[in-house]
């Protein structure tokens, strides 16, 4: 065999598996891209199969709410509307309020753990709509909330409250409230992505939720309250969530509350959505 032939039979080999390979590539039906909502679900879903492979992760959305619930119900009750059958009556929507806004950061956490163990770095190297996985983390953190409001609203009637707007005004508190707390979350994914660690997060996240559950008017009227801290409570969007909730669900006029919630919501979304994914992309 001449050298010229070995140099043939060596340039056409390359040739003939790539054409094989490709001839294999072709032989089926490319699969569409998954859509950004596909995707999200999916996202959505890894989130809950940690709290199934993890169940000690539901204590926040149990164990807390109710600890919160019977604590400031049976503390301040007596004191403040002279019965814990009247005072729950106003404090039950707040009290639902603060339980999911404070189990809120805990999006934050999840998601500085995943990253510090390199999770997010496979997710970033997909090739799907980008957000989804934020999104996704955000939506299964809601089916969260959802139970929170489901054992503390179940306590709530064990202990007295009566809900005067009945079931519609109780489900529109609710979807009010998840609205806003989907919103809120955009800016622990951010402080996520900006932290080093989790405790971090948690610790400016602490920072952040308790000046706005406690000084609002979750527990007390605000005219019982020195000018400097109404002047607070007025402008806390928490105040204005708190409201529209309680109205709901006490088939009271809201005004303008629910509107203002909303507007909050998309004003949280419109901010640190664009943040969140600049710095998610870097």
């Amino acid at each position: 065999m001449s050298i010229d032939d070995t140099r043939s039979r060596t340039t056409e080999r390359p040739a003939d598996a790539v054409a094989a390979v490709q001839g294999v590539l072709a032989s089926g039906t490319r699969p569409a891209r998954p859509g950004g909502l596909t995707t999200s679900l999916t996202f959505g879903w890894r989130a809950l199969l940690k709290i199934k492979h993890v169940p000690e992760q539901l204590f926040d959305v149990t164990v807390f709410p109710v600890m919160i619930t019977l604590l400031f119900t049976y503390l301040f009750g007596g004191a403040i509307a002279g019965s814990v059958d009247d005072y729950i009556q106003f404090l039950l929507p707040g009290i639902l309020v603060q339980g999911v806004v404070m189990i809120t950061m805990y999006t934050g956490v999840t998601l500085n753990t995943d990253i510090q163990k390199g999770v997010f770095d496979r997710f970033r190297s997909l090739p799907i709509w980008r957000p989804s996985a934020l999104v996704g983390m955000l939506l299964g953190d809601a089916v969260r909330f959802t139970i929170a409001s489901v054992v503390v609203l179940s306590l709530g009637l064990l202990i007295g409250f009566r809900p005067e707007g009945g079931p519609a005004g109780v489900l529109g508190g609710v979807a009010l409230l998840l609205l806003f707390a989907f919103s809120f979350g955009w800016i622990w994914t951010f402080l996520a992505l900006v932290l080093r660690t989790p405790n971090a997060v948690m610790g400016v996240s602490m920072m952040v939720i308790t000046p706005l559950t406690f000084g609002s008017n979750i527990f007390v009227d605000p005219s019982t309250m020195p000018g400097w801290l109404q002047a607070f409570v007025e402008v806390n969007p928490v105040s204005d969530l708190v409201t529209g909730v309680r109205g709901l669900m006490n088939g009271v006029p809201v005004g303008d509350h629910v509107l203002v919630t909303v507007l909050w919501s998309a004003a949280l979304v419109a901010v640190f959505g664009p943040l969140t994914m600049r710095r998610y992309a870097r």
